[in-house]
């Protein structure tokens, strides 16, 4: 059986029982519920991907933490990139995208794809250029991708190469 949804100002909340209208409550000082109709699509993008907020400084107040959704279309690579000093976390909602990025630990550079499926887990660490792929020529990927940093840190680049030392 299915709950139903909730809404601004419902619920149990012990000690507001007697305020009156809509929370005054600083944003750090109440839960937020974001409905998946609400997601803010003005965050930072990457060719080829489409970047949806779900918690962020701007939607919720958050100081150490981004949460939101990408969605990458059949057929499709997002451009190479980086997250500057977030570590970032993805889960795989649907489609099998792809993860690609440079290993340059052996003698000789190497292209590495990490091939996903529903259910799997991928860790990007500060500063690692990379870039998602969606090779399934009907299905649309969608991820959800939670940040260290509290905004969607997003470096462009020309290529997908190993970041000098004194980069990260």
């Amino acid at each position: 059986m299915s709950e139903p949804l909730t809404t601004p100002g419902e619920g149990f909340h012990p000690h507001l029982h007697d305020a009156p209208g809509p929370s005054t409550a600083p944003l750090r000082a109440r839960l937020h519920h974001i409905r998946a109709d609400a997601l803010d699509g003005g965050t930072a993008q990457t060719g080829g991907m489409r970047r949806f907020a779900a918690i962020s400084g701007r939607t919720v107040g958050s100081e150490k933490l981004w949460m939101g959704q990408t969605h990458v279309a059949p057929a499709t690579s997002s451009s190479d990139h980086h997250h500057g000093e977030s570590e970032t976390a993805i889960y795989v909602v649907a489609g099998h995208p792809e993860f690609v990025f440079l290993d340059d630990s052996g003698e000789h550079p190497e292209e590495v794809r990490l091939r996903t499926s529903p259910g799997d887990y991928i860790f990007v660490p500060p500063f690692v250029p990379h870039r998602e792929e969606n090779p399934d020529l009907s299905e649309e990927a969608v991820v959800v991708i939670a940040r260290s940093t509290q905004e969607a840190i997003v470096v462009n680049l020309p290529g997908l190469y190993a970041l000098p030392a004194e980069d990260t």
